[in-house]
């Protein structure tokens, strides 16, 4: 048997049993794809980041649900970074910011980490704009998945799928009614996803639980192996875009927009999500999301496998 380091962290969260789940394995160059697919699965976490390199503040990683493998993680890159701080393979060096490049099968995303007042490391991560588009969908349809009437959408805002790093059918609901009634046939909503090439349907409000929040939220991604996401970096990225598309929130006088979403409640794993949007001529300059991650496992995976 060979031992490798494994931790599970809640992202998006302060606190334990809060946010999102991740495993993080963090000596995993040596690890074949077919045990990170078995280790992901038995881990059972929505998703596994597996650190695959880590040298002069570049790391390489890759990261899988329990069913595939995945192109861009928001919650796993928050959970990754901050073992990796944790660990002391990223170092503060008497400042209170560390820049990582992070290098993904497909492409290399900037990571900004800085040091709360409490010494905790905030992680915000790079995300490309989304593109938006209109599709066909029966509306009426996907109200009767999501256990909904169609009177629960907002009646000003249309449902549109923004396409990235994942693709999101972005469904705006009336009020935080609307979104607790949601009970969601996840069989169809599933057959729903994926005759329409979704991964997932990112259910929102602008009605709020925390008054310092801007949006409450709920995903659905059966697509991808998990039936609601706690917290969801790259679906509030792209949610960010849609509230700036329709000037359902506006920019300050320095540009920048700040955008905190709550979400999880109704699986009670609260989450608190923080985009931030950089304008310049009305356009999105950069786009980032994150927000803090808590450890709640430490120890070892024990592999009936060796290195090479």
């Amino acid at each position: 048997m060979t031992t490798v380091p494994f931790a599970l962290y809640d992202a998006f969260s302060d606190t334990p049993f809060g946010g999102s789940q991740a495993g993080i394995v963090s000596d995993a160059a040596w690890i074949e794809a077919d045990a990170r697919r078995l280790i992901a699965r038995e881990i059972g976490a929505p998703a596994t980041g597996f650190v695959t390199a880590c040298h002069d503040h570049a790391i390489g990683a890759r990261f899988l649900s329990t069913v595939t493998e995945l192109p861009m993680c928001g919650h796993g890159t928050i959970s990754l970074m901050t073992r990796m701080v944790e660990q002391g393979e990223l170092n503060w060096n008497g400042g209170g910011r560390i820049d990582v490049a992070l290098r993904l099968p497909s492409a290399t995303a900037a990571v900004e980490i800085s040091r709360r007042d409490d010494g905790r490391p905030l992680v915000m991560l790079d995300i490309r704009p989304p593109e938006f588009r209109r599709d066909s969908l029966d509306a009426v349809e996907l109200a009767r998945h999501l256990g909904l009437r169609e009177q629960d959408y907002s009646p000003e805002r249309p449902l549109e799928t923004a396409s990235g790093d994942f693709v999101h059918l972005v469904v705006p609901l009336r009020d935080l009614t609307a979104m607790r009634r949601i009970k969601p046939d996840f069989a169809e909503l599933t057959r729903f996803c994926q005759a329409h090439g979704l991964q997932t349907v990112a259910t929102f409000c602008s009605e709020v639980e925390k008054a310092d929040h801007t949006l409450h939220v709920r995903d659905f991604c059966p697509a991808v192996g998990v039936w609601e996401s706690a917290a969801a970096g790259t679906t509030n990225a792209a949610l960010a875009c849609y509230l700036i598309r329709h000037e359902i929130v506006r920019q300050n006088t320095d540009g920048r927009i700040v955008i905190q979403a709550e979400q999880g409640h109704e699986i009670e794993r609260p989450s608190s999500i923080r985009s931030i949007l950089s304008m310049k001529g009305g356009s999105i300059a950069r786009l980032q999301v994150g927000g803090v991650a808590t450890k709640v496992m430490d120890g070892r995976l024990h592999l009936p496998i060796t290195p090479p």
